[in-house]
């Protein structure tokens, strides 16, 4: 007997959950009741893309053109994936639609794909080899969002990493044709200091949510609690931590910076500009003393397009790359 048979009013509430969370998304996000073809779905992919994200627009710029379809279908799938467990606003709704979105996700490996996104990523899917678990793994990062707000060592916030960030790391290396284990390490360290550094930037933003990304353990060794994040104020004792942790993923970056090398020119342009792009946040914290509470480091167009501009550089001057010469705090 079904799981349906014996709990029918759990199942009932359950797809009262899902209709309730996908009112409050954009309506393109529903399930349609007829697959589109392939072509309809890598439209609506590209499209997604290529409106909701610039950095991944210019992002692609450096791709070869036939991989650009691929990486379309990843960005949507992980973009409807967060908007699931971020945008619907209450935690129960969000929980039945990631549980909704990973049975899409195994009906696509199964051959069975309806969306947009699991009709597009199919063909993505076959042509890389790509398995489940990448994806499956964001997944396990969107509900722990949920149900999770404190993390007690920085080796928890490490292991969220591995969910929530090194899984995009290594789908980009499986469509771009790697998949051995020392590449996934490295790139597990630069996209694991790319989240560090995202978090550092966004502890007041974080904070607005009831999330603290910042090891429970560092703060009690430095002085500093909740209540000194909500008031806003950077004391002697939180610069001390920022400075502490922004340290650990310039380190942890320098640690991953050896894949550049180890990837084709295209793809090492993409590494070396979210690298240097990382790189910047942290000296962005650096230059304002540490402050992320008053307000938000953020890299101007100006040096955005000079990072961009190295990093194009790199593809025709290796010996410009980030990971080429003796380390330092350049981006």
């Amino acid at each position: 007997m079904s799981t349906a048979a014996l709990h029918p009013e759990s199942d009932a509430a359950r797809e009262e959950l899902i209709a309730r969370g996908w009112d409050a998304l954009p309506a393109s996000y529903r399930i349609p009741e007829k697959a589109p073809t392939v072509e309809e779905a890598l439209a609506w992919c590209k499209h997604l893309a290529e409106t909701h994200y610039e950095n991944f627009h210019v992002a692609t710029w450096f791709l070869p053109e036939r991989l650009r379809p691929h990486f379309h279908a990843i960005y949507a799938y992980c973009r409807v994936s967060d908007d699931l467990g971020d945008e619907v606003g209450d935690t129960a709704q969000s929980l039945a639609l990631l549980d909704l979105w990973e049975r899409e996700l195994e009906a696509c490996y199964e051959g069975r794909a309806r969306h947009p996104v699991f009709v597009a990523l199919a063909e993505t899917i076959r042509a890389c080899s790509i398995p489940k678990e990448p994806f499956a793994d964001l997944l396990t990062a969107f509900r722990q969002d949920q149900v999770v707000t404190r993390y007690a060592t920085m080796q928890d916030v490490l292991g969220y990493c591995r969910y929530s960030a090194n899984p995009v790391g290594r789908l980009v290396l499986y469509t771009c044709g790697y998949s051995d284990e020392e590449r996934f390490r490295l790139s597990d360290a630069t996209c694991s200091a790319l989240q560090l550094a995202n978090f550092w930037q966004d502890v007041h933003v974080d904070w607005t949510k009831d999330r603290v990304y910042l090891p429970q353990e560092d703060m009690r060794r430095f002085g500093v609690s909740d209540a000194t994040i909500e008031k806003g104020i950077a004391t002697p004792e939180f610069r001390g931590l920022l400075k502490y942790e922004v340290e650990y993923a310039r380190r942890l970056f320098h640690e991953g910076l050896p894949l550049i090398r180890m990837v084709n020119r295209d793809l090492a342009v993409d590494l070396d500009l979210f690298s240097r792009g990382g790189l910047e946040i942290l000296n962005a914290i650096e230059q304002q003393d540490f402050d992320v509470l008053s307000s938000r480091p953020a890299i101007s167009k100006r040096t955005k397009l000079q990072l961009a501009l190295r990093a194009v550089s790199g593809k025709f001057l290796p010996f410009l790359r980030l990971g080429s010469g003796a380390k330092g705090k350049a981006a």
